[in-house]
């Protein structure tokens, strides 16, 4: 028998696993979209701002705001010239414990050596130099001048290579040897690299040699050398962040201690390989230390270290150079600054940024990011429901109507009453089905006669009155609510909508541009679902007038041209509605200003403010065809300009449309509502 063996999936993504949902993100970045924004700076504000819901995963301000704050801490831990100060205080008491042994003698070489210690410059490099060969008379003098001089082998060779001073603690003669060795191999290594020889195994073997001498633990010699460079460039910084006096100094005592250690060469030959390497790393480039501790060499450039990582970490987070991309951050460099926690912050935010193309909701078109039709689709369902939760419960109720008619004209037949039913009653069959069943029921015959009453107002469901059935006395017909019949209306059962936008610059200052994209995804994301029989057609106008796309609409942004050519705007809509010639035709019209542009017959737009006669007699034209196809025209004004009053108001009484006046904010509502009271057959 076969047997298997069954384990986790170790071949990629677990194939089965949901897909990770990203609908909270993309309708936080929808509310950018919205209100305006260009999907790529949505998607950016995002970023910034981090993940909605539970998870709470901060955004890239957060994490940028804890580097800097990383970065002002590391300023104010202390000065850069801790070395050089040590270094003075520890040769002064040398030279202090000298004179206090050399003082109670008498003889001549007592005050020659006496002699020679007042004449010792200020430098301390030099001094140093200069003792290098005296024969110490104290015995405490000799031991402060031999721990001033570990001090500085320690300091400056942890400056280069970061734990090397705890390497160093003994006095074993061994112990540096094994550093001249390190060097010795490590610069053979990378001149091998350079000649294209170097292989991972020679990296294997200097690591087993010497890796207790680099605690980060590099894995190849590129993290080697990166390593290396960075902790050689800050040790640069720090000599070019001190005055020319200190430096001098600096520059002096580890020449001197390198010299006396026999490394100075082949720290030469490493700082000029690292140099050549790695020429980015800001060599050279002085930073400011603000605080009041005297750091010593190996702290000071471990310190400036960390600030070189943090700046461009910093730079990397803020994310304002052409073509940024999260990518561009440097993950282990989060781990370091920040910790672990923001490593996964950081991973969310790239996860939600490749999940959204790779899902189809974001797609990139030569450059440029684009929202896709899925994209889209999600974002008029998230302004649809804005709209109904706006809109109030009662009269607007949804009932389903199967019957043959809603709207149009009466075809000569009838059916029963039905709750919730809006045409005319018929009299005639009513009263018929009334005697009828009176016939049957012969002791009815003379009791009380109805009379139909139907009171102003509405049921209690927001629905028309029910009818109801009274009595009189006079013995003729008694009428009981199932006599009722309704008369059949010709019913359309498809609409051809046509929502026509002002995209011109005046929307925008008027602060109703957003508030007009919104709408129109919203209405468009009605008709497709819940009508999808409809032919609906979004149409922009300003100088002149195009058909949009949904997906273009929710990216579009407003024209800074001048006009607002309703008439052809209303010449597109009209060929929309000739081709559907059996549908409910319903022209919606959402502007904040009066016509000032039309085409002229060459087909280019004529622009003129005021609106030129042309241009009113031509729009005007068009809204006469429109009202002969059966089109009530129903305009949304965003503004109530005295000439924008004038010109709706004698559209409204040459066509039979409605005028609103809404906010802004309440724009949506205006419109979904009138189109369902159309769709309807509200009339």
């Amino acid at each position: 028998m076969s047997r298997y063996r069954y384990g986790a999936y170790e071949e990629g993504p677990d194939p089965l696993a949901p897909p990770y949902d990203v609908r909270d993100a993309l309708d936080a970045m929808g509310d950018s979209v919205l209100e305006g924004t260009r999907p790529e700076e949505a998607l950016r504000e995002l970023l910034r701002r981090g993940l909605p819901g539970a998870e709470g995963r901060r955004g890239l301000d957060d994490l940028l705001r804890q580097v800097r704050e990383r970065r002002r801490r590391l300023r104010e831990r202390g000065r850069l010239d801790g070395t050089l100060e040590e270094a003075r205080a520890l040769l002064d008491t040398a030279i202090g414990q000298e004179r206090a042994e050399l003082f109670p003698d008498p003889s001549d070489d007592a005050r020659l050596r006496e002699a020679e210690l007042d004449a010792l410059p200020d430098d301390t490099a030099q001094a140093i130099r200069r003792l290098s060969d005296y024969q110490w008379r104290s015995d405490a003098a000799r031991a402060t001048f031999e721990r001033l001089k570990d001090l500085l082998r320690r300091d400056i060779l942890d400056a280069q290579f970061q734990g090397m001073k705890q390497a160093l603690e003994s006095q074993d003669p061994q112990a540096m040897q094994r550093v001249k060795d390190m060097m010795a191999a490590l610069n053979e290594m990378l001149e091998k690299d350079a000649r294209g020889e170097h292989t991972q195994e020679d990296f294997d073997r200097f690591m087993e040699r010497y890796g207790d001498m680099f605690p980060d633990n590099p894995r190849n010699l590129e993290e080697l050398v990166d390593s290396l460079a960075r902790r050689a460039a800050a040790m640069d910084r720090l000599l070019a962040s001190l005055s020319p006096e200190q430096r001098a100094e600096l520059a002096a005592l580890m020449d001197q201690v390198m010299q006396d250690a026999g490394l100075a060469m082949e720290m030469s030959r490493l700082n000029d390989a690292l140099r050549a390497r790695r020429p980015d790393l800001g060599w050279g480039q002085p930073e400011r230390m603000t605080g009041d501790e005297a750091l010593g060499m190996g702290d000071a450039t471990t310190a400036l270290a960390e600030l070189a990582d943090l700046a461009e970490l910093e730079a990397a987070l803020a994310q304002d150079y052409p073509g940024a991309r999260l990518d561009d951050i440097d993950e282990e460099a989060v781990r370091r600054a920040l910790g672990r926690r923001a490593v996964d912050d950081l991973e969310a935010l790239r996860r939600i940024e490749t999940e959204l193309e790779r899902q189809g909701y974001l797609q990139r078109k030569r450059g440029k990011l684009e929202l896709t039709p899925k994209a889209v689709r999600r974002l008029g369902d998230t302004a649809l429901r804005r709209v109904f939760s706006q809109l109030t419960a009662g009269r607007q109720g949804d009932h389903d109507q199967r019957d043959a008619g809603q709207a149009g004209e009466l075809t000569g037949s009838s059916r029963e009453w039905r709750f919730g039913d809006e045409q005319p009653l018929d009299v005639v069959r009513t009263v018929g089905n009334a005697i009828r069943r009176s016939a049957m029921e012969p002791s009815a015959a003379a009791l009380d006669a109805p009379v139909l009453d139907a009171p102003g107002g509405s049921s209690a469901s927001g629905g028309p009155p029910a009818p109801r059935a009274v009595t009189r006395r006079n013995g003729a017909v008694k009428l009981s609510v199932d006599d009722f019949e309704v008369q059949e209306t010709e019913r359309r059962s498809a609409a051809a909508v046509c929502l026509l936008v002002d995209l011109s610059y005046s929307m925008v200052l008027r602060g109703t541009w957003a508030a007009a994209k919104q709408t129109t995804l919203a209405l468009h994301a009605l008709v497709t679902s819940k009508y999808p029989q409809d032919a609906i057609q979004i149409i922009g106008f300003s100088n002149y007038a195009r058909t949009l796309h949904p997906t273009e609409m929710a990216g579009l942004d407003w024209d800074m041209v001048q006009g607002t050519n309703l008439h052809h705007a209303l010449m597109i809509a009209g060929r929309h509605l000739d081709r559907h010639p059996d549908f409910e035709p319903i022209v919606l019209v959402v502007t904040d200003g009066e016509p000032t542009a039309h085409l002229r017959p060459d087909g280019r737009s004529l622009f003129d403010y005021p609106p030129s006669p042309d241009t009113l007699v031509l729009t005007l034209a068009e809204v006469d065809k429109m009202t002969r196809r059966g089109a009530s025209m129903n305009f949304f004004m965003l503004a109530e300009d005295r000439r924008l009053v004038s010109f709706v108001e004698e559209v409204a009484r040459r066509n039979g449309g409605r005028v609103f006046a809404p906010d802004a904010e309440r724009l949506g509502q205006y419109v979904v509502s009138d189109y369902l009271r159309v769709r309807r057959g509200r009339r």
